[in-house]
């Protein structure tokens, strides 16, 4: 562990620190965010009536289009002129998201992430190959100074050019590589396309996030590169990268730095809280942050929560792995179905190259879905061309059948050809609409 002291804490122990972070945040946003003090004041609430953890349920929740109303800087609780660092999101679909870092903010982060990558098999002194895009995104920054606080040797490398990265990898013999799942398969495409076996690098661990990724993903990076796969998890208005990560020994839920993050799990619909084990959306308040705290903010995530002992021996509560956001659910003829649910159907089916595409379109009031997956390349190759056409039919049949038992609905498959979906230098685009260009 990178701070045992705080990674091993009794109950007693956390609560006691959680409590008394809690309501120094409260009394942080209450004093400095004039947007939190008229919705504590909406609900009739001061500082003073958070006396105990259970006390969180009264506060409001905070929302992504919050955020966005209240651009840029609207609900900071520092002076911009105080700020260390300002991070955004892309701003694709609206207004960008921004978030600030005082000094001990960058030091809290730095602190989570050296844990995070502590925990998923990461050593001091060892090379670190940091794959996740530099820049606004807090990806790329967020690993970089955590690798660096824990005493790795960091290569800032960013996303794309795989060429390049390939040619890093094998000269400067990296153990850890943190990248999007979907770009470190474009990778791994890549090795092979040259001829050589991805598992025969020096990589023996991966640090994958950033977007919602498959138990069956992870056998197939895991398989294919020869390494153990962890999942990360961290979005920039809670902090960034290192809010959770799986652990080496079980890769069974992911540690959350719960003296830093105070996390709940709510039916979405009815806003009330779910019991241990119940999946839900995710919701996190900071506990530490000085620039951007964020209260009982609504993620969109859909996890469970556990408090069951880990046999890393770190007593942290665990989320589950992301099964999806609610905003990527697709509702197929009345039937709800996540985008991993479909993933974790196709990665299982050996003829498939592991990439794909869900095309959406308007018929009438309903949305139709068309599945775009690839036969494996090897497979196309060794197809007598008199047999083509009756082994994809056949195919076809058999991933809607596959489809229709595990998510119990008919879905439209189109196969195509080797490498005719785009590949990801970042995050994959799993969901596009017809009439979108997609661009990588």
């Amino acid at each position: 562990m990178f701070n045992k002291d705080m990674e091993a804490l009794t109950a007693d122990e956390k609560e006691k620190i959680q409590l008394e972070r809690l309501q120094n945040t409260v009394k942080r946003v209450y004093d400095n965010v004039p947007f939190y003090r008229k919705k504590f004041n909406e609900k009739q609430i001061e500082p003073k009536d958070i006396r105990g953890l259970d006390d969180i349920q009264k506060l409001p929740f905070t929302v992504k289009s919050d955020l966005r109303e209240n651009y840029p800087f609207g609900l900071f609780a520092t002076p911009v002129n105080k700020l260390k660092r300002i991070h955004a999101s892309s701003g694709t679909s609206g207004k960008p998201t921004v978030v600030g870092f005082t000094d001990n903010d960058l030091d809290v982060w730095g602190e989570v992430v050296a844990r995070a990558i502590a925990a998923s098999g990461g050593a001091p002194g060892e090379i670190l190959h940091n794959a996740y895009g530099y820049g606004l995104f807090t990806g790329g920054l967020g690993i970089h100074y955590g690798s660096e606080k824990l005493g790795m040797v960091t290569v800032p490398v960013s996303g794309g050019n795989t060429d390049r990265q390939i040619t890093l990898i094998d000269d400067f013999k990296p153990s850890v590589i943190t990248a999007t799942p979907s770009y470190v398969l474009n990778i791994i495409d890549k090795i092979e396309a040259l001829g050589k076996d991805p598992s025969s690098t020096s990589l023996r661990y991966g640090i994958f996030g950033a977007e919602t990724w498959s138990e069956e993903m992870r056998i197939t990076l895991q398989n294919r590169l020869g390494i153990k796969a962890m999942d990360i998890y961290g979005l920039s208005e809670v902090m960034g990268p290192g809010i959770a990560i799986e652990c080496k020994e079980a890769q069974d839920g992911l540690h959350i730095a719960d003296d830093h993050f105070y996390v709940e799990v709510i039916n979405p619909d009815t806003l009330e809280p779910a019991t241990d084990g119940e999946e839900g959306e995710l919701v996190f308040t900071s506990l530490t942050k000085e620039a951007f705290p964020i209260i009982r903010y609504r993620t969109g995530d859909i996890a469970s929560l556990t408090k069951e002992p880990c046999s890393c021996g770190r007593t942290s509560i665990r989320m589950s792995r992301v099964k999806g956001r609610i905003d990527d659910m697709l509702i197929i003829r009345g039937v709800n179905v996540f985008p991993s649910e479909i993933e974790s159907v196709l990665l299982k089916i050996k003829e498939l190259a592991p990439h794909y595409q869900l095309v959406i379109s308007n018929e009438g009031t309903m949305d139709q879905v068309t599945l775009k997956v690839e036969v494996d390349e090897k497979l196309y190759q060794s197809i007598n061309e008199d047999l083509k056409n009756d082994k994809i039919k056949k195919l076809k049949k058999y991933i809607s059948k596959k489809l229709k038992n595990a998510c119990l609905v008919t879905i439209d498959t189109k196969i195509e050809s080797p490498f005719s979906i785009p590949r990801a230098d970042g995050k994959a685009i799993r969901i596009v609409r017809d009439s979108q260009v997609v661009t990588q």
